[in-house]
């Protein structure tokens, strides 16, 4: 049916149904676009608890990786993205929240993310920075960047610990449905290296100092 048929055929339509039907035909079809959870596995083992209870900041990503389109590394090396794939959630939300319940369920610590919602004030606050999360044209979702565990606990003489991590999980496809179960598997292990406090990266513990009692302090005037 060529182009001036159409036009012919639309301009026969009342007006109220010329407008209906050119709606539909500017409508994309929704069963044409995918949207992907994030959803880590259960971890199937447990481990000690050394969290307690904390806040987990909102975790920082890359641009590409907190767009709403599922982004992928083509073998020419370039990020590239389609609006027919796209997170099922703002990408950050979910990757603070689905988190937050890895890290609790692994080590049974009561970790939130922020705003923390308790009465009862944190005892340690927990920031993820996230410098890598491709789906990579090897193959291979790669995870990466730093995170930081900070004592808040107002008793003083606490560790706070920054360390890297970098992890990679083989994809079974190079899809959109591949690179959301990878990096689903990618924060479940993200989860259990935060649990405790451990993982291939370097680390670089502090010690926070503890308070000085004010009154051993001596007097200005």
């Amino acid at each position: 049916m060529t182009g001036t048929f159409i036009m012919h055929r639309l301009s026969r339509l009342p007006l109220t149904a010329l407008i209906a039907a050119l709606a539909v035909a500017g409508c994309s079809n929704p069963e044409k676009t995918a949207r992907h959870l994030i959803d880590p596995p259960t971890a199937g083992i447990q481990v000690a608890n050394r969290i307690g209870t904390a806040e987990l900041k909102d975790v920082s990503l890359p641009e590409y990786a907190s767009d709403q389109e599922v982004a992928f590394q083509t073998p020419d090396g370039a990020v590239r993205a389609t609006p027919d794939n796209l997170w099922a959630d703002n990408p950050s939300r979910a990757f603070t929240t689905t988190l937050a319940r890895a890290i609790s369920d692994v080590s049974g610590a009561t970790v939130i993310g922020t705003p923390w919602p308790l009465a009862e004030p944190p005892q340690r606050v927990i920031e993820v920075r996230v410098e890598h999360a491709l789906a990579q044209a090897s193959g291979v979702y790669r995870l990466g960047g730093r995170y930081f565990v900070a004592d808040e606990r107002l008793t003083g003489g606490g560790t706070n610990h920054a360390r890297s991590f970098d992890i990679r999980v083989p994809m079974a496809a190079q899809t959109p449905a591949a690179t959301a179960a990878a990096l689903s598997q990618a924060i479940s292990i993200l989860a259990q290296q935060i649990a405790t406090l451990s993982g291939p990266g370097t680390t670089i513990a502090t010690q926070s100092p503890a308070p000085i009692d004010s009154f051993s302090l001596d007097p200005i005037f």
